[in-house]
């Protein structure tokens, strides 16, 4: 793996850190199209740690969306109490988009996917 792509890793984590505080500010597809990112790195990552994180993170924005009265969504409610419903499903549309960005661009970028030159 190319030693600057280990910079995305650090985008996304902090990217994320954003988004709790009402600030979205990665667009991932462009942000991997700006790197020159290559395939192979986009598989790796998104087999990361940090993608099972992010759909980790998911996984408990929908819980606590959905709300309920049981021991986990009382858990939920109290990790992310700060945070309205509205807000969460915000974070929640942009985290997913990340992830779907970074399949995106990896589906893109499949061999044999040379755009053809225009006279």
């Amino acid at each position: 793996m190319d030693n600057n792509f280990h910079e995305t890793y650090y985008d996304v984590e902090k990217a994320i850190d954003l988004a709790f505080s009402g600030k979205f500010v990665l667009k991932f597809y462009d942000y991997l199209q700006f790197r020159g990112a290559k395939r192979k790195d986009i598989v790796i990552f998104n087999k990361s740690g940090t993608v099972t994180n992010v759909k980790n993170v998911i996984k408990d924005l929908e819980e606590y969306i959905e709300g309920g009265s049981d021991k986990i969504h009382k858990q939920l409610r109290e990790g992310y109490g700060h945070i309205s419903k509205p807000q969460a499903r915000k974070i929640k549309k942009y985290l997913q988009d990340i992830l779907d960005d970074a399949c995106k661009y990896s589906y893109d970028k499949r061999p044999g996917r040379r755009k053809k030159r225009t006279k």
